[in-house]
This record gives structure tokens, C-alpha cells and sequence, in this order.
């Protein structure tokens, strides 16, 4: 997603910290590609460097060039890996419930597999500074075994 964001008007561009740390994410999440340690191991002086050692990782990974067909499967991607993780509490469900609403659904127009989870997190962001309760947390834990147990994006011909 960062590597289409890259392509829109200057100031909706990923800054050079955020292309860092995903590749710092990308690395922990055990993707491979040559540069990739690079990109992650860049000193907040190296940033600058970034966006060039970005490209090459894409290109190393074989996504580019990205069309609108490869970006719509990354969303569905990501969204079913952070539902992954989610169920195996190994990111934070209402953290990984506002990635995928804002980083796949949102972009994907709401598809109706991820409906569940975007209804949730409106419903928490209506609560403001309210404290959560554990409820919230296990129905949007409950939301993303559903997802995974859908067969989406499959359904969506892609």
C-alpha cells in the first residue's frame, strides 16, 4: 500500500520514516528480498535514501509495475493477514480492526466481507475516550475469524 501511495500528489506521499518502518515490518514479518535489510537498517540521518532503496525492494519482489488489479489483492492480503494476526493476538484486535477498515475496506469501496469490521470500528470510534471494554475486543476478534473463514476475495474475481 505504501508503494501505491507513492504515486499520489507530494503531501498524500509516505514520508521517508514510514517507508523505513515498513520495511522494518516487512522484515519481521519474514519477506525476503535483498535491499530489504537495507531499507530497515537506515539510521534517521540515511532517510533521504528511502525512497530509492523502497523502489528497489519493489522491483526485487517483483511488484512493479503495480496495477490497480495487483493493488486491490494486496488490500485483500493485508486484510486477511491482520486478521490473522488478530486471531492469534498477535496484534492488537482494535489496532488491527482500524488497519484493515482504513488500509483495505476503506480502499476496496466496503466490500461486504469486511462490513463486520467496519461497522466495529465506527461503533468503537464512537465511544471516544471511553475505555474498552473487553467485549469490543472479542467481537472484533470474533469479526476477523469470520473474514477468515470467508472465501473473499474470491468471491470478487480477483
Amino acid at each position: 500500500m505504501a508503494a501505491a501511495d507513492l504515486s499520489m500528489a507530494p503531501w498524500q506521499r509516505p514520508s521517508d520514516a514510514y517507508l523505513v518502518q515498513s520495511g522494518l515490518d516487512a522484515l519481521m514479518a519474514d519477506v525476503e528480498a535483498p535491499s530489504l535489510p537495507l531499507l530497515a537498517g537506515l539510521a534517521r540521518g540515511e532517510y533521504p535514501q528511502a525512497r530509492e532503496l523502497f523502489g528497489l525492494v519493489l522491483e526485487e519482489l517483483g511488484l512493479l509495475p503495480l496495477t490497480s488489479k495487483d493493488l486491490a489483492k494486496a488490500r485483500w492480503i493485508a486484510a486477511r493477514w491482520w486478521a490473522a494476526q488478530i486471531v492469534a493476538r498477535r496484534l492488537d484486535p482494535i489496532q488491527g480492526a482500524k488497519l484493515i477498515y482504513q488500509e483495505a475496506a476503506a480502499e476496496l469501496d466496503y466490500p461486504d466481507a469486511l462490513q463486520p469490521m467496519v461497522d466495529l470500528v465506527r461503533r468503537i470510534d464512537l465511544l471516544n475516550d471511553q475505555p474498552l471494554e473487553q467485549q469490543h475486543i472479542d467481537e472484533v476478534t470474533s469479526a476477523a475469524q469470520n473474514f477468515l473463514a470467508t472465501d473473499a476475495p474470491l468471491n470478487t474475481g480477483l
